[in-house]
This record gives structure tokens, C-alpha cells and sequence, in this order.
């Protein structure tokens, strides 16, 4: 089959490599599109030890299975892969099973990903593909799942409706719009702020997000002013501006992974009792829930995703490294 491997840092070759096999429990997938996430962009650049080098990424995947049970039937993968026996499984937190293992891995154990013509995956990660959601769109499941369990999350730590809360966003890549699209369509709230470096990326956001968008030195951007803030990003210094930014009593959630460490404020966190919330992942139920807001188009129109062949991807990565990308999520096409 043809895939496109990372085979050093900041290098993609797309080339020959192996079928997978099909074993027991598992089916073969027809890759049809695969969406490239910041987590591959952090293996991109050398800075994922779950990810070394040679290896297919990509785990945003749809497809059709080509051998397996129900063999033709349109799909979307779950791609987090659990043990199911541990008491995260059994209690519906399977995100935190110790054993979680996301295709396009090979650190605890090998798991190919996706920017590839084939895939395997347990049959227990497949889901029909919703009837109004198109194949080549389906990959965004993913990234959707993780910005709703973020959104939920925050939702919990409020007595007051979330729709009440002023929100700052950092990141308007796919994680943060999907965050913004989510709050401002289904959860009602219209006090949103987001704010990312990339300007021209910022402007194809706001095309379909009602919010404000600033750059992240914007004098716009007040102290102690927000309820929640998203840091989508995980960098030291956005983790510096989310504990600036917001006010007593707040919740930041932290799900980017860009940096692990760094100076933080922790005095304001303890002083203003401020709840800091990291997120990974989401659930089956999260996911499931994620299909039929797809399906029923309950977060819009999903034009701003950009789609390219595969054997161009590694040209996409170049362009989201070097920001010159324009659009917030890149989904490749086998």
C-alpha cells in the first residue's frame, strides 16, 4: 500500500509499505480521508516520545472496511483503544485506561495510523458513518469528541449556566473553533473570545464562529476578566496568559500538549482559588454523542476544513509549521 511515513523530524516520505494483517477481533479499513491533528505536528517535530520515527501517523480516519465483519459498509473510527476490563473502562472513563493506546503510536505498543490506503483497527472502535455527514468530512469526529468533553467539563464546574460564562478561547486551530462552535451553537454561550498569532487562520475561524478575534497581544485581552478559558495550545507562555486572564473562581482547560513545563502563576491559582482542568481525549459516549452533532449539522457548515491527496501531505505539515496555513483543520484524501 502507499502511506505517507515520518521517518525523521520534520520529514514525511510518501512511499511503498506493508498491508496490515487482519487479525481476530479486528477489520481492515479502506482509508478514505485522514485529518491531520496537532499531536502529529508535535511528532513532526521531534517532540512526541509516543512517536518515533519510521512510522504512518494519523488517527482522524473514515473509510470502508475491506475485510473484516460487514465488509463495504461506510465508517468513522474511533481511534483510542482501550483494555475495557481495567475500572476506567468499566465505569465509562476508558480515556484514562492506563493501556489507552491511539492509532498512530508505537510507544507502549505499535499501532499504524492512517495517512495510509489501509488501517486496522478492533471492531469495537468502528462506527457507521452517519447518514447526512460525507466520508471525507468524517475525520473531524475526532477533534470534535475531544473539544466536547472539554466543553463538558468546564460545564460541570459552574452552578450557573455555561451560556452565562465569558470565555476566552487560545488557539483558533481545529480544537479551539470546534471548543468555540460547540459553546456558541449548542451550549448557547455568545460571549466568546478567541485569540491566535496566525492571523490569516484567525480570519477563516471567524467566518463561522461567532466570537471576538484578537491577537494574543491585544491591550483588548483584560486581566481577571474570564469565566473559562481554553488554552488549546499547551505552551508555557499560554498557560502564562490563561492564569493572567482569568478571574477569581474561574476554570482553565488545558488541552494543549505543545509544551510539558514552564512557569506558571500558581500564588493567583490558590489565592483566587482558580480550577485548572487538563483533558485528554474524550469517551465512547462522547464520541457517540460527537456523530449526531454531525449528523443533525448542529455546529454549522464545515467549509473551513481544507482537504489535499495524500501524497501531498507532507507539504501540508511544512505549511502548518511554517503558519502559513489559512485553514483550521487539514484533512488529507486517499
Amino acid at each position: 500500500m502507499q502511506a505517507l511515513v515520518y521517518t525523521d523530524t520534520q520529514t514525511l516520505i510518501f512511499r511503498e509499505e506493508k498491508n496490515p494483517k487482519l487479525v481476530n477481533g479486528e477489520s481492515i479499513i479502506k482509508v478514505s480521508a485522514s485529518g491531520i491533528c496537532g499531536s502529529d505536528m508535535h511528532a513532526y517535530h521531534g517532540r512526541d516520545e509516543r512517536r518515533i520515527p519510521p512510522l504512518i501517523l494519523g488517527h482522524e480516519i473514515s473509510g470502508i472496511i475491506d475485510k473484516g465483519k460487514e465488509k463495504g459498509k461506510k465508517v468513522v473510527l474511533n481511534p483510542l483503544i482501550t483494555c475495557g476490563s481495567c475500572s476506567y473502562c468499566k465505569n465509562g472513563r476508558e480515556h484514562l485506561c492506563s493501556k489507552r493506546i491511539i492509532l498512530g503510536m508505537n510507544r507502549p505498543i505499535e499501532r499504524q495510523g492512517g495517512f495510509a490506503e489501509y488501517v486496522s483497527i478492533p471492531d469495537k472502535n468502528i462506527y457507521e458513518l452517519p447518514k447526512n455527514l460525507e466520508t471525507k468530512e468524517a475525520p473531524i469526529a475526532e477533534p470534535c469528541a475531544v473539544a466536547l468533553h472539554a466543553v463538558e467539563l468546564s460545564e460541570q464546574e459552574f452552578l450557573n449556566p455555561i451560556e452565562n460564562n465569558k470565555v476566552l478561547i487560545i488557539g483558533s486551530g481545529a480544537i479551539g473553533l470546534l471548543c468555540g462552535l460547540i459553546l456558541s451553537k449548542i451550549k448557547n454561550c455568545k460571549d466568546i473570545v478567541i485569540i491566535d498569532p496566525n492571523n490569516k487562520r484567525l480570519k477563516e475561524s471567524l467566518k463561522y464562529l461567532d466570537a471576538e478575534g484578537l491577537k494574543p497581544d491585544s491591550k483588548n485581552i483584560l486581566n481577571n476578566h474570564f469565566n473559562i478559558v481554553f488554552d488549546t495550545v499547551g505552551l508555557e507562555t499560554t498557560r502564562q496568559q490563561a492564569i493572567r486572564s482569568i478571574k477569581p473562581g474561574g476554570v482553565i482547560i488545558h488541552i494543549g500538549l505543545s509544551q510539558p513545563s514552564g512557569v506558571f502563576d500558581f500564588r493567583k491559582t490558590t489565592l483566587q482559588e482558580i480550577t485548572f482542568i487538563g483533558t485528554y481525549c474524550y469517551t465512547n459516549k462522547d464520541f457517540e454523542k460527537t456523530l449526531g452533532i454531525l449528523d443533525k449539522k448542529k455546529i454549522g457548515s464545515l467549509d473551513w476544513i481544507e482537504y489535499r491527496k495524500l501524497e501531498e501531505g507532507s507539504l501540508a505539515f511544512k505549511e502548518i509549521h511554517n503558519g502559513s496555513c489559512t485553514a483550521p483543520k487539514i484533512i488529507l484524501l486517499i
